[in-house]
Parts: structure tokens; C-alpha cells; sequence
């Protein structure tokens, strides 16, 4: 592997002219941008770079609570920062539709994690598609990046799901140099991960830090769960290879892409 030199002006600068030469081709100078704004630096960054790249107008921000949402300041606030238009779409009424109807069609079942974190993550890609289909002439952003995607801790046509996909081959780590060179609010950008819903953060469902995997995606470095982590990237990489999405792709190491072709 060659070596990983993070230079976060140029790739973030690489990633604007990236957004806005897809955007040229893939739709005019009046086509919007849908994106969910959750309150996590990945959302948070890909809406910075979009106003960056479109010009706040052409972004807009949907807020997708599940009836209460603790922590949608944050969505709030990044909205406020970037001064994007935004809606609000409460999914709960059809949570509560789609879940009553599969229990009364499979009433010997109990809900289970899966079900439970996976079915708002779909709801609100439905939901983001609906708003564009009603918006028009407008794209879905997807927010995924590296180190989630090569351990499959994304939903499978949930939020991973899109039209293009800004910031899908950065780690999370590049990710959030790119929020701080941006000036972006300092506790979204920083803000532990997490699914929302399971009171956990991601690094504590996994069993290892997304540090240590940022090392193995750029470095192929051998820490302590080396293996364990390249076993759930080969278990998952079948969520890459179903969903390809256009991505901005920065000239950086990529041991799993280098020795598995994605």
C-alpha cells in the first residue's frame, strides 16, 4: 500500500468539485439536494459540503423523528449554522402503521433489534424519496462513509441508500477533519456515533473503536481485533456489492478495496 498522507484542504476541496460536476451532469443548475439531517457529524458535514459545493439554496434538510427525538437540537442547530432550508417529517404514524400490520400478519413473532433499528432507517429513505418526488427535479444525498460501510453498520437500502454519496470512501476520522476545517460546530462534528434508538454507541455495539479500523482502511495496521474486523468485512461486504453508488473518490490507501476489490 502506498503511503497515507490525510491533506484535508485539497481532498476537501476535491470533494466540492466532485459534488458540483455530478451535480452538472446529472441534473441543471436549479437541481436541490435531499438530505436527512440527523445531528451526526455525517450529515452534518455532507450538508456543509453541499451548501459548499450547490449554494444553500439548493439543499434541503429533512428532520425524521420517530415520535420524540432526543437529541434533534443538533439536526436544529446544523440547519441554523449553514442557514439551509429544512422540513420537519415525524415517520412515527407510519412506524406504528407498517409495525401493527407485520405483527397482525405474523403475530407469533417478537419485534427484535434488527426490526427495530432497521425499519425507521428504510422509513425514512422512503420518506427522503417521497420529498424529492414531491420537490422535483431534485437528488438524495446519502451519508455513509468508509468505516461504517466495510463492517456493514449501515442499513441495507436504508441509509445506504442514495443518489451519490459525498463522503463514502472517507473514514470517519477524515470525515470529522473535514467538519473542523469547515469550522463546523465542534460538538456535531465530534459527537460519539450512534444508531439513536438502541442507547448504545456504534463503537460499543461493534466491540472495537472505528480508529482501529480507519488503520486497517488506510494502513492495513494489525491491532488488537485485526481479525475480528476483517471477518465482519468479508460477512458484509455482500451490502457493498448489492449498493454501488456514484462517490467521490480520493487518491488515499484503501486496503479492503486494494485486496478485495471493494
Amino acid at each position: 500500500m502506498k503511503p497515507y498522507v490525510f491533506n484535508t484542504a485539497e481532498i476537501t476541496q476535491a470533494c466540492i468539485a466532485w459534488i458540483r460536476h455530478w451535480m452538472q451532469h446529472n441534473g441543471n443548475d436549479n437541481t436541490k439536494v435531499i438530505i436527512g439531517i440527523s445531528g451526526g457529524k455525517d450529515s452534518t458535514v455532507v450538508a456543509a459540503l453541499c451548501a459548499k459545493a450547490l449554494g444553500k439554496e439548493r439543499v434541503l434538510g429533512v428532520m425524521m423523528p420517530n415520535k420524540v427525538q432526543p437529541d434533534i437540537a443538533d439536526s436544529e442547530h446544523i440547519i441554523k449554522h449553514l442557514g439551509i432550508p429544512a422540513i420537519t417529517v415525524n415517520i412515527h404514524e407510519a412506524y406504528q402503521g407498517i409495525t401493527s400490520a407485520i405483527t397482525q400478519a405474523l403475530p407469533q413473532n417478537q419485534l427484535n433489534g434488527p426490526y427495530l433499528t432497521n425499519t425507521p432507517a428504510r422509513l425514512r429513505m422512503t420518506t427522503l424519496y417521497g420529498v424529492c418526488a414531491l420537490v422535483g427535479n431534485a437528488r438524495v444525498v446519502n451519508t455513509c462513509n468508509r468505516s461504517e460501510d466495510v463492517q456493514g453498520y449501515s442499513t441495507h437500502y436504508g441509509d445506504s441508500a442514495g443518489d451519490f454519496a459525498p463522503v463514502a470512501k472517507l473514514t470517519t476520522e477524515e470525515v470529522v477533519a473535514i467538519g473542523d476545517y469547515l469550522e463546523l460546530p465542534y460538538e456535531l462534528t465530534h459527537k460519539a456515533p450512534s444508531d439513536g434508538m438502541c442507547g448504545k454507541t456504534d463503537e460499543d455495539n461493534l466491540g472495537w473503536t472505528y480508529h482501529e479500523i480507519n488503520q486497517i482502511i488506510r494502513q492495513n495496521e494489525v491491532g488488537e481485533h485485526y481479525d475480528a474486523i476483517v471477518k465482519r468485512y468479508l460477512a458484509m461486504q455482500f451490502k457493498l456489492r448489492a449498493v454501488q453508488l456514484p462517490a467521490f473518490k480520493p487518491e488515499l490507501p484503501d486496503y479492503f478495496a486494494e485486496t478485495y476489490g471493494i
